[in-house]
């Protein structure tokens, strides 16, 4: 008897603002690489995250959440999401059972129905209402676009999250395995680490400065210990190598710029330690972390300056 079709493709994870879906992607493939907060527009880059099994490789697409944007910034990342859509074989979509706002949703719906794309609606962070109010939730859902399934998880409990798994091998095609079984992700060493300094800034900083910021990593050297290690209690898995980076917090504001370095310097002391200790671990090795603040009034509508930092609207398709 022949054995079981090996099945992969490419699964875009779209929502709005502040749902979940880096949560649920590093969830599913078992590690950390994108970035959370409790703070929406966190991701502004499509991630793409590699899942690996006997059954199938499935490479996640996740997205910025899908919002009317407010500046050149935002564009960049709806354009983003939407591209997506279309290099994908199958998508989630993301929302929560309490939040069903009716515009927002609605605009999603119209987007996706242009896609001719098989949609699973997973229903997140269902923990957070009573189970007996679900079945409405997914009634109205239900009214507003013809979903090839439903699925109630809890991303951050790990609740039904490997019936996800299973609908996404049912309705994948066969085909090749695109990426080792070692990879997870397409990102690199360097995009990860900025990425991990935001997050730690987006955790750390009041509300009214993180969709302001943005990271730069300025240099990103490795080289060899050439003295005993200082502090031997912690073992890095590689004991020989020391990671130095540089890196620019960019705000838009002089009042902002304050706020992050904070009295005597110990806000910016806290996200760099926060984001030294977890680059460490992604790299296990010693890294020393410098970090300055810059100010780029307005960078967030700057062509220019959005292209210096990654968000380069060329690349799009």
């Amino acid at each position: 008897m022949a054995g079981k079709k090996f099945r992969s493709g490419f699964v875009a994870i779209v929502g709005s603002p502040n749902v979940g879906k880096s949560t649920l992607m590093n969830h599913l493939i078992g590690q950390k690489i994108a970035i959370t907060s409790g703070k929406p527009q966190t991701t502004r880059n499509q991630i793409r995250t590699i899942y690996t099994s006997d059954e199938g490789q499935i490479i996640f697409l996740d997205t910025p959440g899908i919002h009317k944007a407010k500046n050149k910034l935002g564009e960049y990342m709806d354009d983003v999401a939407l591209e997506t859509l279309t290099e994908a074989d199958l998508v989630l979509w993301l929302v929560e059972p309490s939040d069903f706002s009716g515009e927002g949703e609605r605009y999603i719906a119209g987007k996706l129905k242009t896609t001719g794309k098989p949609v699973i609606l997973v229903m997140n962070k269902i923990d957070t209402v009573d189970k007996k109010d679900l079945p409405g939730f997914m009634d109205r859902y239900r009214r507003l676009y013809p979903f090839d399934e439903i699925i109630p998880v809890s991303a951050l409990r790990s609740v039904n999250t490997d019936s996800v798994l299973e609908e996404i091998f049912r309705r994948l095609p066969e085909g090749p395995k695109y990426f080792d079984e070692e990879e997870v992700t397409d990102q690199t060493m360097r995009q990860i680490a900025s990425e991990m300094i935001r997050e730690k800034a987006l955790r750390c900083l009041k509300d009214e400065v993180p969709h302001g910021i943005a990271v730069q990593i300025l240099s990103m050297k490795e080289r060899q210990r050439t003295a005993p290690q200082k502090n031997p209690e912690k073992v890095y898995e590689d004991p020989d190598t020391i990671w130095d980076i540089e890196a620019a917090i960019i705000t838009e504001k002089d009042s902002h710029k304050g706020i992050i370095i904070g009295k005597g310097g110990a806000m910016l002391k806290r996200i760099g330690t926060g984001a030294r200790l977890a680059i460490e671990e992604m790299l296990g090795a010693q890294v020393s972390l410098k970090l300055f603040v810059k100010v780029r009034r307005d960078w967030r509508d700057n062509p220019s300056l959005l292209r210096n930092l990654g968000y380069d609207p060329s690349q799009l398709k």
